[in-house]
């Protein structure tokens, strides 16, 4: 009797997490590489405990013997029990070695039948609690679409201002994130709660449809350039994005040249970003996310920035106020001088860094330290005489009037500023500043440094900017990181 011929049928089920990746894919060594030894070993724990030994379930000896496979040659022979395999690791754990050690018992030895899309997720995510800035994110805004007006299209999708923090129910908005996605592409979702950050991270791996690619490489289940990230921090209408790296992944000799849906980086999260909303809406609670043009590799500024903490509308000159440098606040109906510029000039002095933020006491303790551990040259004393130069009593005021308490040292550093000015330079005809668009300004500026806003403090007290006719998003006044300017004022863009 002939044996019948295997079809595919079409589906919009997710890709489930415990599909396997072979073990002798070479990608995987550099996956699991990322982490070091302690985490590697973390991990492996983590992956043999009571309520997850079943989901990522080692290689034992009954399943050598079912297999009727001759391991005589293997070098990390099968062992007999759960516990067993724990001893190993355990083993690990109590003398030192290197990480490849560990890597070559995984793939070799416990897991050599595979690593499953949700191991493989677990290990990402581990990297990025060690590594908070390795990924750039870009924080949106999570705001409410009034609906009440339906009778006028231009009334019909009004975003309300207020905040907006709708109730998530993992299963239920996994659900219908895979109904928005499933019509363009197919993909593998995992939900896990941040080990060190209030947040909850989302990782979505997408991947071409087996129906127009059934041959594809191992290799292509981990090309990070398919992987995206969405991270919920708690309490606060703000969601965070990003791609885990854009090179194009690994190509197969037997993938099509045309594809139905694009799957560049770019396209992928644009599919993710407008399904997100919809997953979370509600037939009387429908949701949008708005751009806040603000961008940074570093997560914990953006939840001080665009998060739960109070900092949130206390940045550049109003972070005197959060800070208690001054006595009362910016809208206090008292005279203005109740509190003469010389006892906050005082106050500012001796609170500076804070002496509520130990952090900050620590920075500039660690700066000192270094400092003075190695002794000066001749150029750098003469370099940082002139860093050093006494700064005048009316400048240090309009610098501390614009940047605040927070200007230097900040706790939310940015390691980007991106301008782009819309107005043509001066002599050009005015006319041609219509055609100025944000493809294509007439001049883009770009400040990066580990400290953006301290560097450009650092400028205004060197005099080479003036303080006082500085915009408010040079200062960290607004907390943005993209600013795009036409006639001296800050453009408002939908993200793109």
């Amino acid at each position: 009797m002939a044996r019948p011929r295997a079809f595919r049928a079409p589906t919009t089920a997710s890709i489930p997490s415990n599909l396997r990746i072979p073990s002798t894919t070479q990608s995987l060594v550099k996956a699991l590489g990322k982490l070091s030894r302690q985490s590697l070993l973390d991990l492996v724990f983590e992956w043999l405990e009571d309520r997850n030994v079943q989901s990522f379930r080692p290689y034992l000896e009954q399943d050598e013997a079912e297999a009727m496979d001759d391991d005589e040659l293997k070098p990390y022979p099968a062992e007999p029990t759960i516990d067993d395999v724990r001893n190993a690791y355990q083993e690990l754990q109590v003398r030192k070695g290197g990480k490849r050690e560990v890597i070559d018992r995984i793939l070799e030895g416990d897991w050599r039948h595979g690593i499953t899309l949700r191991q493989l997720a677990m290990v990402d995510l581990r990297y990025m609690d060690d590594h908070p800035s390795s990924l750039r994110w870009t924080a949106l805004e999570l705001a409410r679409i009034d609906a009440t007006v339906r009778g006028d299209s231009s009334s019909s999708f009004q975003p309300d201002i207020s905040a907006c923090i709708p109730r998530i129910h993992a299963s239920t908005f996994l659900h219908n994130l895979q109904q928005q996605i499933a019509p363009l592409v197919k993909a593998h979702f995992y939900l896990a709660r941040s080990r060190s950050l209030p947040l909850t991270f989302l990782r979505i791996f997408t991947s071409n449809s087996p129906y127009q690619n059934p041959r594809q490489p191992p290799e292509s289940l981990t090309d990070s350039s398919r992987v995206i990230y969405v991270a919920f921090p708690d309490s606060c209408p703000f969601v965070y994005t990003s791609i885990a790296s854009s090179p194009t992944g690994p190509k197969s000799n037997n993938a099509p040249t045309a594809q139905a849906v694009p799957t560049d980086s770019r396209t992928l999260q644009r599919i993710v970003r407008d399904a997100v909303p919809k997953a979370l809406s509600l037939p009387q609670q429908r949701y949008t996310l708005k751009a806040t043009s603000l961008t940074a590799k570093n997560l914990e500024a953006l939840l001080k920035l665009r998060g739960p903490g109070r900092s949130n509308q206390a940045n550049g000159t109003f972070s005197i106020f959060a800070d208690a440098v001054v006595e009362g606040g910016p809208l206090d109906p008292r005279p203005s001088n109740t509190v003469t510029p010389e006892e906050h000039m005082h106050q500012t002095s001796t609170s500076s860094p804070s002496s509520s933020d130990p952090e900050k006491e620590n920075r500039v303790r660690d700066a000192q330290d270094e400092s003075t551990s190695t002794q000066p040259t001749t150029k750098q004393r003469r370099q940082s005489s002139k860093l050093d130069a006494p700064i005048s009593k009316k400048r240090k005021t309009a610098i501390n009037t614009r940047f605040g308490t927070s200007g230097s040292l900040s706790t939310a550093p940015l390691d980007r500023l991106d301008v782009r000015l819309l107005d043509p330079p001066k002599g050009e005809d005015d006319d041609s500043a219509g055609d100025a668009d944000l493809a294509n300004p007439a001049v883009s500026l770009t400040f990066s440094g580990s400290d953006v806003i301290s560097g450009i403090r650092k400028l205004a007290e060197l005099g080479i900017v003036d303080p006082e006719r500085m915009p408010s998003w040079m200062t960290g006044e607004e907390a943005v990181s993209v600013a795009v300017v036409r006639g001296g004022n800050r453009v408002l863009k939908e993200d793109g």
